[in-house]
């Protein structure tokens, strides 16, 4: 890989992207300090390596943020043309930042070649100077299916990745085609706002700065800098439900209603996700003046919750009960709850999973089943 790729309008578009997302967590400008040795005690207590993980409490070798160095961000890379994109971004623009870059690569292992594939990510990384590389075999459950279950490993690996190293983030390479292919997938679910919001930009420990970059520039940046990306050949198999999404139903949406479909969804998705915080800003600060604890559970006023607009409403009821009992409630759980304050006519109560739910004098009770 050329250590100085020239700077094409696609690798500044992603350096950019990455450049804003780095910015919050920028380690402050300090004075220069003369000291002896100052070049020798700038690297004390800083250690590197490459490591392959195969089990939960097998170590991981690497600077760790808070240990002396700079603050450490690491990249989930693949070795595709997003995450690969995203790699040579950020090992250009964090040591600029006044942070370091390492990255990690998860082998799914679920298909022949995976060791290899992780093997030549991680030989990527490492020309592009990102240290430390840490590679993390998984074993892929089957609960939720094969997505879903590959998505659990995943998070938990990265989760491993961040706290065994230290990092303060970790850098996932979802472009703007992943944000409208998870907006469509919601839309089709019926699942509301919750899914329809898309993915967040930061969302804890995670940040995706390409979200507002198209696949398009990312393979382009890869191709401008020499890069050769490995190609999951899950990406093309119909078999996954967002592969149809990608290679079916996007391309006959901007067949049929024009070109600009992906921006639309992801400008929607941001909308959506500016409402729904509000709405639950709002609601969890309704909850604070209404709700009443006691040892049985807790309690809200129907009054005051008739009178609230119905996404209000039922936001309060899933709040009571994800708060107090842990348990989060369907939209159908949810409405049939709420008729206790809508359509009250003396039934019984409801009976959720864990959870009773009943009208008693002037009140929605919530206690433990």
């Amino acid at each position: 890989m050329p250590d100085r790729p020239r700077l094409t309008p696609a690798i500044a578009d992603v350096r950019r992207a990455v450049r804003a997302a780095l910015q919050p967590l920028a380690a402050p400008r300090q004075l220069p300090v003369s000291m002896p040795n100052a070049g020798d005690a700038s690297k004390h207590g800083e250690a590197s390596a490459t490591g392959r993980v195969t089990d939960a409490k097998a170590p991981v070798f690497g600077m760790r943020a808070g240990g002396g160095g700079a603050p450490l961000v690491l990249v989930a890379l693949s070795g595709g043309p997003d995450s690969l994109a995203l790699a040579a971004a950020t090992a250009f623009e964090a040591p600029r930042a006044g942070l370091s870059a390492g990255a990690v690569i998860v082998d799914h292992g679920v298909q022949a070649g995976s060791a290899d594939a992780a093997a030549e990510a991680s030989r990527a990384a490492r020309d592009l100077g990102l240290d430390p590389v840490v590679v993390l075999a998984v074993e892929v459950g089957t609960e939720g299916g094969p997505e879903a279950a590959a998505r659990t490993a995943r998070y938990t690996a990265l989760e491993q990745a961040a706290r065994d190293t230290g990092a303060a983030a970790v850098l996932l390479g979802h472009t703007l085609d992943d944000q409208a292919e998870t907006v469509l997938l919601g839309l089709a679910r019926g699942s509301g706002a919750g899914s329809l919001r898309g993915m967040d930009a930061v969302a804890g420990l995670y940040r995706r700065p390409l979200l507002g970059i198209r696949r398009s520039t990312t393979v382009q940046a890869c191709s401008d800098a020499g890069f050769a990306p490995w190609h999951d050949p899950h990406n093309d198999d119909p078999a996954y439900t967002r592969v149809r999404v990608r290679k079916t139903v996007l391309p006959v949406l901007e067949q049929e209603l024009g070109p600009g479909i992906a921006e639309a969804l992801a400008r929607s998705a941001d909308q959506l996700r500016e409402d729904s915080d509000a709405l639950d800003h709002f609601a969890e600060e309704i909850a604070e003046d209404l709700a009443e604890h006691s040892e049985a559970g807790i309690a809200l006023p129907v009054k005051a919750l008739e009178a609230n607009p119905p996404a209000l409403r039922q936001r309060l009821i899933r709040l009571a009960v994800a708060s107090e009992f842990h348990v989060s409630l369907s939209r159908a759980q949810t409405l049939e709850v709420a008729r206790l304050i809508t359509d009250w006519h003396g039934q019984a109560g409801v009976d959720l999973p864990g959870v009773r739910v009943e009208r008693r004098a002037g009140y929605l009770h919530f206690s433990a089943r």
